[in-house]
């Protein structure tokens, strides 16, 4: 049976809140990077606002960002891309009264009457995860051709020889559109690349090896020294691991720096808002986004990411978003965010993507 989405039904824009609400007022932006006093913060839900006598969805949204009108268009931007004078909307009531409306039910999510005590509500490491794996395989099958798939990544996959392979194979078959990371999961896997090490220890056995500590230092060095990541893999032959696999089927990479970083690696942003901003690029078009032992790249996602994508053909359909971790806390961070938009998966990260590969490219 294949996938289906579930179908996203409009507000009836014909009821009497919709009708008798006032248009939304704008004001200017009094000067670049600041909103006007009173402005109207977005949320993860589709949001529509009334100009002009018309309501006019935003495409791309992103939370905590704000409402800019132009040209017959709402566009969604941080504070700090705004330009003075760019018409902003303001207000903060959801339910039409200042020509504002959030919709939060536009999937018809299935709800489920619960009991008032009841056990294993949440997610955790006792939850089963069955109908999950099934679900995203699915999921994976439907997107990898009707859709983009975005991968948010830490470096504990670049500590293990199977884990590297079956993301690399998950690359091959193209279910990775996009990879989010960070220096240290590059560096790592081309350090397995180079020298079959992560961190100096041998990516098969564990084993830490003399001077190892030195691998990754090594390896970015002799990157730097070639001056971009496709030159090393091309002079140093290397023929393995995520980001060979990346460079060799063209599926982009973001890699955004932190204040620990060694190197860095040439492509890493040292800026955080450009790293924010090329991470954007990738996400504001991702219909599934998959974030995996890492909380604060999860968190920057999740922030980035709403619940709905308008498709070129103009239907409006949901944003899965899942975080998997073995770490309760990570899994659960989002979880306030709307269960439309993220998902838990309790389980060590490494079996995930195996799990997930064997099934996909079988």
């Amino acid at each position: 049976m294949s996938f289906e989405l579930r179908k996203f039904t409009p507000p009836d824009f014909t009821e009497e809140k919709f009708v008798s609400a006032p248009d939304a007022v704008l004001l200017p932006s009094p000067k670049d990077g600041v909103a006007p006093e009173n402005y109207h913060a977005m949320s993860i839900f589709p949001e529509y606002f009334k100009i002009g006598g018309q309501w006019l969805l935003a495409e791309e949204s992103r939370m905590d960002c704000v409402a800019v009108y132009d040209n017959g268009k709402i566009y969604v931007k941080e504070f700090r891309n705004l330009k003075k004078g760019e018409l902003i909307v303001v207000g903060r009531s959801e339910n039409c009264e200042e020509g504002i409306y959030v919709y939060p039910n536009g999937f018809n999510e299935e709800k489920h009457e619960k009991d008032v005590f009841a056990f294993r509500q949440g997610r955790s490491r006792e939850t089963a995860f069955s109908k999950d794996y099934d679900n995203l395989y699915e999921l994976l099958r439907h997107d990898r051709d009707n859709g983009k798939i975005v991968w948010v990544m830490g470096p504990a996959f670049t500590f293990d020889y199977d884990a590297r392979d079956a993301f690399s194979r998950l690359i091959q078959h193209g279910y990775v559109d996009a990879l989010l990371a960070g220096n240290a999961l590059a560096t790592h896997d081309l350090e397995a690349a180079y020298l079959n090490t992560a961190l100096g220890q041998n990516i098969y056995t564990q084993e830490s090896q003399p001077n190892g500590h030195y691998n990754h230092l090594d390896t970015i060095n002799r990157v730097r020294y070639y001056g971009t990541i496709a030159d090393f893999i091309e002079k140093e032959n290397i023929d393995n691991g995520i980001i060979y696999n990346c460079e060799k089927y063209n599926a982009p990479y973001v890699l955004a720096g932190s204040i620990r970083d060694d190197g860095p690696l040439p492509p890493v942003y040292a800026n955080v808002y450009e790293a924010q901003d090329a991470m954007r690029s990738q996400i504001r078009n991702a219909t599934t986004v998959i974030c995996m032992a890492t909380t604060l790249h999860t968190i920057a996602a999740g922030n980035m990411t709403p619940s709905y994508r308008v498709m070129p053909d103009g239907t409006v359909r949901q944003v899965y978003f899942y975080c998997v971790d073995i770490a309760e806390f990570a899994v659960n961070k989002l979880s306030d965010r709307g269960s439309l938009s993220a998902r838990g998966i309790v389980t060590n990260v490494q079996d995930f993507i195996v799990n997930l590969s064997k099934e996909l490219t079988k």
